[in-house]
């Protein structure tokens, strides 16, 4: 999975970037207050999801994914039904982030944090089916 050593100074420039911004396993542990492990189990079990970036490959988070609490409860159910439909982690990361006028917030992830889970979910069944 990830270890310390696996973390950069950033990312490399990528489109989503606009959308979004990262946060590598060391500012998750900051922003939150838990240990490498508990992040390591929050990406094993796939409460939040990330993209390999960087030089060294590490693991980067979109920062809209998280809480100072932890993971986004809303968000899992939803990486559970895009993954399920063919989405690849990177390709849920977009959808999550791409403008939506129709939605609360002008995307998924702005929708989901303002506790938009079922029209969301509705969306995210018709895209992954």
């Amino acid at each position: 999975m990830v270890n310390d050593s696996d973390v950069t100074p950033g990312p490399d420039p990528d489109p989503t970037d606009e959308l979004t911004g990262w946060l590598a396993v060391p500012d998750i542990m900051e922003l939150t207050g838990v240990s490498l492990a508990q992040v390591k189990t929050w990406l094993q079990e796939r409460e939040i999801i990330g993209a390999r970036r960087g030089p060294n490959r590490a693991v980067y988070v979109p920062a809209g994914f998280l809480t100072e609490e932890g993971p986004l409860p809303a968000l899992r159910g939803t990486i559970t039904v895009l993954a399920d439909g063919g989405y690849k982690d990177e390709e849920i990361i977009d959808w999550l982030h791409e403008a939506d006028e129709s939605l609360q917030g002008g995307s998924a992830i702005a929708s989901l944090r303002e506790g938009n889970k079922t029209e969301v979910r509705r969306r995210a069944q018709e895209m992954a089916f």
